[in-house]
């Protein structure tokens, strides 16, 4: 899931917790209330089980948003500018708040404790990953799980504990009360998750927190992207929550594909990953776990892997109980542009055709978003299956089709002509447009070539790893897309490592084990903002009873990047989802400048921002 996009984010945001409050909110009677009451906890990633990022409170509103004021700043001091042979740091967690204490990790993997009124630290732990190891995704974490152990008396050790899955892939357990290890959970606290075929030290890790439902802890991985063929496989696994002894393990493309024709079945499937690397949702009624899954690998070269690949780049429901598949759905055939099912999967349930169904909400990079049926993984919403461009490399057989919803419409921008391209400049504007111009360009699915292709959207998407929100008052899904392209190259492999084929800035990699090696960078002018018309960043607003658009408005602005500029239109890139509540309010950070929005769900006006 990395990517080269050069913009980068000021390093000071990414190591800072934020909390706000409105004047008088923590000393009224009301704190206790939201506080001791299940309504007053985030106790999962998304809020609830499903990930509806969705908080029921209404003290903060519409009429008093534009009085929220800082009420303390947490410094986590864990932070790096990529020198010191270590990666560069992002704070990507959202904290989870429990039981009067929020808990969160930092991008060196330590989890802290704090009392959510003042800020102060309760305990920290330190599970001390090795921080100059080679993660493709740079120093980071995006959070915790928590879980109750209801066998445990009050007051006794580790009777809430609290997970985290490491970059050194290792799976911890920690009394919530004092940041201690469990030391009854594995190996005096820690599960080893290393030990998978074609391990290697940094390309498998884990950046997402885990999954807690009944008395199982579920984790996915993060693989790197298009170092070889043969990755490790994006093994999903269940762990006794009390003991960490395995439960039971779901590789996603484990056997070749069924259906291959021809020569396809003749051949040898050689690959890995199809990883996930996100975020998991789960139905507590139905014992079952949703699981998004990214492309086999490598991203960009196929021929190695006929088929549809299934089941990588899917959204699969497992039976809780024993990792057996209920349901799955693929969302992308064949992948061939790093298209991940990035985004987490949302429950929720739909007024549709006159009865509530019961649904997975799920997007990708491509910017699509598909409503599907819980109980059967069934599009609600009619999908089409429409013929798409076919390679021109050797070796290569891309998917003839591609699944295209009929509702919602498309989150993303699917087609940029060179006449499109966008500069704050003459010279700019000219620029991007040659580039364009020389490239194979028809569009969303045009296959990598060895002349270049236009990848549109580019591997940043339409919609990432922020996921979206869902207000079921307003019956509203609310998610902020991405608005790049990228130019991607395969490379024959008896010219990869010469110099004279190495003349452009961006990210080679080898895909060893293939022809072909690997050239891609985001398309972005002399002045280093984005070929793309602006908004280069929206958030927007789907009516999820009709499929149908409510509201989109430009999200953020780029104006202070790439050094000096003249005025140019809002709209930034961003990487961090919204929050809604039951205030009438859309809550987001993310993009690349510094501010911290507030919305009307109803609308798209913004109401607030603050630094």
């Amino acid at each position: 899931m990395s990517s080269a996009f050069e913009i980068r984010k000021s390093p000071r945001r990414l190591w800072l917790l934020i909390v706000l409050s409105l004047p008088g909110l923590l000393s009224s009677p009301l704190r206790n209330h939201a506080r001791n009451s299940a309504n007053g906890d985030w106790p999962y990633y998304g809020h609830d089980p499903g990930g509806m990022r969705y908080s029921p409170l209404s003290q903060i509103n519409r009429e008093n948003v534009a009085k929220l004021n800082v009420a303390w700043i947490f410094h986590t001091g864990d932070i790096s500018d990529g020198s010191d042979d270590r990666r560069r740091s992002g704070f990507e967690a959202t904290p989870i708040l429990v039981e009067g204490t929020l808990y969160f990790t930092t991008p060196f993997n330590r989890v802290i404790a704090l009392d959510p009124e003042t800020g102060k630290q309760r305990w920290a732990y330190d599970p001390k990953i090795e921080l100059t190891l080679d993660y493709g995704d740079g120093l980071i974490n995006r959070g915790v799980a928590t879980w109750l152990d209801a066998t445990r008396a009050s007051g006794q050790p580790c009777r809430r504990r609290i997970y985290e899955a490491t970059q050194g892939a290792r799976l911890i357990s920690i009394d919530a009360a004092t940041g201690k290890p469990c030391l009854d959970f594995g190996d005096l606290g820690q599960v080893n998750l290393r030990d998978v075929p074609g391990y290697r030290a940094g390309w498998y890790h884990m950046t997402s927190p885990p999954t807690v439902i009944d008395d199982l802890v579920v984790v996915g991985s993060a693989i790197d992207d298009n170092q070889r063929a043969v990755m490790p496989a994006g093994v999903v696994r269940a762990f006794d929550a009390r003991s960490g002894a395995l439960r039971w393990s779901w590789d996603p493309v484990h056997t070749p594909v069924a259906g291959a024709t021809g020569d396809a079945k003749a051949r040898e499937w050689r690959a890995g990953a199809a990883n996930a690397w996100s975020i998991m949702a789960v139905d507590l009624e139905r014992d079952l776990i949703f699981v998004p899954t990214g492309s086999a690998s490598p991203d960009y070269y196929g021929g190695l892997r006929p088929g549809d690949d299934k089941w990588a780049n899917s959204v699969v429901a497992l039976h809780t109980k024993t990792g057996e598949i209920a349901w799955g759905f693929q969302l992308v055939h064949h992948d061939l542009w790093d298209y991940d099912t990035a985004s987490p999967p949302l429950l929720a349930t739909l007024r549709h055709a006159g009865e509530n169904v019961p649904v997975v909400i799920q997007g990708n990079k491509t910017g699509l978003l598909f409503v599907l049926h819980r109980d059967t993984g069934k599009p609600v919403f009619p999908v089409e299956e429409r013929r798409v461009l076919q390679s021109d490399v050797p070796g290569e057989v891309a998917s003839p089709t591609q699944p295209f919803p009929a509702a919602p419409p498309p989150l993303a921008p699917q087609q940029i002509s060179a006449e499109d391209a966008w500069g704050p400049t003459s010279e700019d504007r000219e620029t991007c447009r040659t580039w364009i111009r020389a490239l194979r360009n028809e569009g969303i699915f045009t296959p990598p070539s060895v002349r270049g292709t236009l990848a549109v959207p580019g591997n940043l998407g339409g919609m990432t790893w922020s996921g979206y929100a869902f207000d079921p008052q307003h019956g509203l899904l609310v998610v902020n897309t991405n608005n790049l392209v990228a130019k991607i190259k395969l490379i024959p492999r008896a010219d990869f490592w010469r110099d004279e084929v190495r003349t452009e800035d961006g990210e080679y990699a080898p895909q060893a084990g293939t022809p072909y090696g690997l050239f891609r960078r985001f398309l972005q002018s002399p002045s280093k903002l984005p070929c793309t018309a602006p908004p280069w960043g929206v958030l927007v607003a789907v009516d999820m009873t009709e499929g149908k658009i409510r509201w989109q408005v430009p999200l953020g602005s780029l104006q202070n990047f790439g050094g000096k500029q003249p005025p140019i239109p809002p709209g930034s890139v961003s990487l961090g989802g919204p929050i809604a509540s039951a205030g009438g309010l859309v809550f987001i950070a993310g993009t690349f400048d510094p501010y911290f929005r507030a919305f009307d769900v109803e609308t798209g006006k913004e109401l607030w921002k603050a630094q």
